[in-house]
């Protein structure tokens, strides 16, 4: 398993096509496009900011979908391993949100990268510290306590 997710981490894991057999979400709510590497230490996806994002604001996508782009990305890493294992993926949510940091909003047609970094788990709560990036500056970082049920 070590030696899969270690192949895994240097390739694109889930394409923009599969993403929602990954994740609960579903157009218009969709806020990932790819998971680009999973590990038990880091995952990373993509997103592109289209025309019709629920989230856009004068051009700019806004906090929230940001938020809600690194709680994707953790549910689409989270289905994906689960998925490795031969179990069905698990539905999460948001517990908390702390030390949350927004430096710069993207704008439309922007693709950001988004790296999670789960940090400790206790029982079905995991704490990860997220961060999202344009063009190598960071738009926002935060702290999320996902419970996963």
């Amino acid at each position: 398993m070590v030696q899969l997710l270690q192949f895994l981490s240097m390739m694109t894991v889930v394409t923009k096509e599969n993403i929602e057999n990954y994740i609960p979400h579903r157009p218009p709510f969709v806020m990932i496009d790819n998971l680009l590497s999973v590990s038990q230490e880091r995952f990373e996806s993509d997103f592109k900011i289209g025309p019709e994002n629920l989230f856009l604001k004068d051009d700019f996508f806004q906090e929230g979908g940001l938020i809600e782009n690194i709680a994707q990305t953790c549910a689409a890493a989270f289905g994906f391993l689960d998925s490795a294992q031969g179990a069905e993926p698990k539905i999460g949510f948001i517990g908390a949100i702390s030390r949350l940091e927004l430096h710069e909003l993207p704008p439309l047609y922007s693709k950001i990268r988004t790296e999670v970094m789960p940090t400790h788990q206790l029982g079905n709560i995991v704490l990860v510290t997220g961060r999202n990036y344009f063009e190598g500056r960071l738009l926002l970082e935060c702290e999320m306590k996902i419970v996963i049920t």
